[in-house]
């Protein structure tokens, strides 16, 4: 999920890192301090499950938790992954500094979307929850890919092929997180419920 440097043109980068860095105001902006090891925990686990990547053509695919960042953390999501993004390309040479913006706004972006559209459906019924975690898992994901698919063929026409196979590989995956997601928000509303500003 995490595109290299030197592939993306200046433009695409531009963009990338101002509509991450506005993202990434906005989440500071409305960061409930008293969450903050909330947020960092969040930020630990995507930092663990977006190391561990399986190679598919020519790129990898890995588990990203987004969607679990962005219905927990709403717009904190945004500082959550860019910070975790930057720790991978500075301990790891993984992304990089340069794409640093387009990665954030590939995974971020659709993580707070997704926990902005869903949120409301976790004080529902036990059904409403576990849809809420497994769409947020799965679009999360999907909206990540595509993002991503955008920005390669942003870049260069000639990316078309690879943008597809790469939406393609991540298929799996998306299903894969949405299950994940899923279980763990039920497993969240029934041990911590507070920690889903539910109120039961």
């Amino acid at each position: 999920m995490h595109i290299s440097e030197g592939v993306l043109t200046a433009p695409v980068l531009i963009g990338g890192a101002a509509l991450t860095a506005a993202g990434t105001a906005v989440g500071l902006k409305k960061l409930d301090y008293d969450r903050i090891m909330t947020v960092s925990l969040l930020s630990a686990a995507f930092f663990v499950a977006s190391l561990i990547h399986v190679p598919v053509g020519p790129g990898s695919v890995h588990l990203l938790l987004g969607g679990l960042l962005g219905l927990i953390l709403g717009w904190g999501a945004f500082p959550a992954i860019v910070v975790a993004l930057l720790l991978q390309a500075v301990f790891f040479q993984y992304g990089g500094m340069v794409v640093l913006g387009v990665n954030g706004l590939n995974i971020a972006g659709p993580a707070v979307l997704c926990g902005l559209v869903l949120a409301r459906w976790l004080k529902g019924s036990r059904k409403e929850r576990m849809a809420a975690g497994f769409l947020a898992g799965f679009c999360s994901m999907f909206l990540s890919a595509l993002l991503m698919a955008g920005a390669l063929f942003l870049s260069d026409q000639g990316f078309l092929r690879a943008a597809g196979l790469l939406l393609a590989s991540h298929l799996p995956v998306m299903f894969i997180e949405g299950v994940i997601t899923m279980f763990v928000v039920g497993f969240l509303a029934r041990v911590q419920p507070e920690i889903l500003s539910l109120d039961t």
